[in-house]
């Protein structure tokens, strides 16, 4: 099978397996994101050359944490602005029901570190480590938008333009430090270190 028509049967995959994440119920958002994940997973070490993404070295490491931060800081001046201007009709009514799939679901607190743990290493190795990955030759410093695009085209399965949104934003901060050190290991880092932080030390509300 030629590479594009692996790379489109994975995003299918993919895509097919974060289904479950827009249609059930937010009690299943745990078992949602452990199948979604796992085909991201899947998808990702059948590509072939999965360990090599990976080489942590102190500074790419520091990136990832200095990122996560500064999407933090985003999000917070977004969530202000969301309040001051409600852009599009958005209000706090969006951003509740994103939460709500998390913090609000009812899960123990080690149960909600794991799903966003897996939610870190499944998006992180499918959408930066494969499809950024095969992205970049052709398209460069503009693959990490076009990957961000993508996924945000799938979460506008959930009617959710806020969560499109910021999708897209988280993507493109996640892609472009993958992009920058080339160590799969920073973003996940950086994906991680924004949930715990977003949804469950300091939610932005």
């Amino acid at each position: 099978m030629r590479k594009s028509r692996r790379v489109a049967l994975g995003l299918t995959i993919v895509a097919v397996g974060m289904a479950p994440l827009f249609v059930l119920p937010g009690r299943d958002f745990a078992l949602s994101t452990f199948v979604a994940t796992g085909c991201m997973g899947a998808v990702a070490v059948a590509s072939g050359g999965y360990r090599k993404l990976y080489s942590p070295r102190a500074w790419t490491l520091a990136l990832g944490v200095t990122s996560a931060a500064g999407l933090y800081a985003l999000f917070y001046a977004g969530n202000l602005a969301i309040a001051a201007f409600h852009p599009l009709g958005v209000g706090a009514q969006a951003e509740t029901s994103i939460y709500a799939l998390i913090a609000s679901s009812g899960n123990p607190v080690p149960l909600q570190v794991l799903v966003l743990a897996c939610d870190s290493l499944g998006f992180e190795s499918y959408f930066r480590g494969t499809l950024q990955a095969h992205a970049s030759p052709r398209l460069g410093g503009a693959a990490p938008f076009a990957v961000a695009a993508v996924d945000a085209l799938i979460h506008a399965a959930s009617l959710n333009i806020l969560w499109v949104v910021a999708t897209f934003l988280a993507d493109s901060v996640w892609g472009l430090t993958y992009y920058r050190t080339g160590d799969l290991s920073s973003s996940v880092l950086s994906h991680f270190v924004w949930d715990i932080a977003i949804f469950m030390v300091a939610p932005i509300r």
